[in-house]
């Protein structure tokens, strides 16, 4: 009789607790099982060529994150130098975007294009800078095969034209410190074959102005003194406005923070102009330029000026858009470069 109990004991606990055993071991391997990795095919965009495989990989990997990867099968296609898009003519892909949230299986094909050779954008800036400045001052000083011969190393007898040289100096170099010291480059790189466009652009422009102004043939402004001092004046003004605009932009992210902000007025009247404007630095260089058109009173300087007007006035709108709609409560008032115009 006590044999049967014990028998029956024993089945009891293998029936209830048996099961419950197996169940608290199964849990990981269900864990387990649910996650999920992708496969990255990379494909170059011309050819369709395969050119890596990219196999479990994380969800949660960023488009960085890849090209790290693809970067240790091609070593000399750096991150910088690489191009990922889903349609071989389609947007490019931004670094910070995550894998598991683009419009992809978990067997994700990806078009590779190379960028070409970079480089830092504070590099660029430099190089496009330095040029203007040096270039300017070889004609100011009159280096010899520049005018004749019997012009070399002579000045000017125009006050006009020393103010003029002094200011275009101290407008690049105030661009300078501004590459080094306060601007912060949200992209990372510029293809090397932008920045010789790039550098040709301001490099020839400064070379045709200086020519121009520093010729030995050059008359000063029709309306003398007073035509000069009112534009410098007002160069002193745009300039001044330009850096102040230039370090609230700077001050507007905090180092590290992720938050995104639109730029609003301070204290510093420069920067009241942001009641009207998105991109006062633009409305701020295009005055520099006017100012320094009326005081040389020279014609290629009036249309480098249309020029860079044109242009900034794209970036202006631009950045105008991403800001409305970026922010659904953008000042209505403000508009892209020119106060209650354009």
């Amino acid at each position: 009789m006590s044999v049967c109990v014990v028998f029956a004991c024993v089945l009891m606990v293998r029936i209830f607790v048996s099961p419950c055993t197996q169940r608290t071991k199964r849990q990981p391997a269900t864990a387990m099982s649910r996650t999920t990795f992708f496969e990255v095919e990379v494909l170059d965009a011309k050819t369709r060529e395969q050119l890596s495989f990219l196999d479990k990989v994380e969800p949660r990997s960023t488009i960085g994150d890849i090209k790290s990867l693809f970067h240790k099968s091609y070593p000399h296609w750096y991150p910088a130098r690489q191009a990922l898009r889903l349609d071989p003519k389609g947007k490019l892909l931004r670094d910070d975007e995550i894998l598991q949230n683009l419009p992809v299986g978990t067997t994700a094909t990806m078009y590779f294009k190379d960028l070409g050779p970079q480089l830092g954008w504070t590099m660029v800036f430099l190089a496009e800078y330095i040029g203007p400045l040096l270039t300017y001052l070889l004609f100011y000083f009159r280096l010899p095969y520049i005018y004749s011969h019997t012009h070399a190393f002579t000045s000017s007898p125009y006050p006009v034209v020393t103010l003029a040289c002094v200011c275009h100096t101290l407008h690049y170099l105030k661009r300078l410190i501004e590459t080094i010291f306060v601007h912060r480059f949200s992209h990372g790189t510029m293809p090397l074959r932008t920045i010789v466009k790039h550098c040709a652009y301001y490099w020839c422009f400064s070379a045709w102005l200086a020519y121009h102004i520093n010729h030995p043939l050059y008359t000063p402004p029709s309306y003398g003194e007073l035509q000069v001092n009112y534009a410098l004046v007002m160069f002193v003004i745009c300039e001044l406005g330009n850096f102040s605009i230039h370090l609230t932009l700077n001050n507007l992210k905090a180092e590290g923070s992720n938050v995104r902000k639109f730029p609003m007025p301070t204290k510093n009247p420069f920067t009241w102009l942001f009641f009207f404007v998105s991109c006062p630095n633009y409305t701020y260089e295009v005055g520099a330029w006017v100012s320094f058109t009326i005081m040389t009173q020279c014609l290629p300087v009036a249309f480098y000026t249309l020029l860079g007007f044109i242009q900034m006035t794209i970036w202006a709108k631009g950045k105008h858009r991403a800001y409305s709609r970026e922010f659904k409560d953008y000042p209505s008032l403000r508009v892209a470069i020119i106060p209650l115009i354009l």
